[in-house]
């Protein structure tokens, strides 16, 4: 895969999870509720807003479950974010 974000933009693969209650029911991440998603960075544009957020490939990342737009290379799915769209890292 060779894709180059523009700009302030960032390509997170999302990172699939399932959710157990405590009863121990899993709940698949298809399940209606609004929730932060997590993703590994994978490319990194070169706008100045970027940069300040000082990402590195492998990062991390937060992100609402809406939040970009999905695409999909070879049969993997990734998301284009934006900066503001980035909600933490994930240490």
């Amino acid at each position: 895969m060779n894709i180059k974000p523009l700009g302030d933009r960032i390509l997170v693969k999302p990172l699939k999870t399932e959710e157990v209650t405590k009863s121990g029911i899993v709940l698949p991440d298809t399940a209606e509720k609004e929730k932060k998603e997590q993703g590994a960075v994978v490319a990194i544009g070169d706008g100045d807003k970027i940069k300040k957020l000082k990402l590195k490939i492998g990062d991390k990342v937060l992100f609402g479950k809406y939040a970009g737009d999905e695409v999909e290379v070879d049969k993997v799915e990734y998301k284009f974010l934006k900066d503001e769209d980035i909600l933490g890292i994930v240490k």
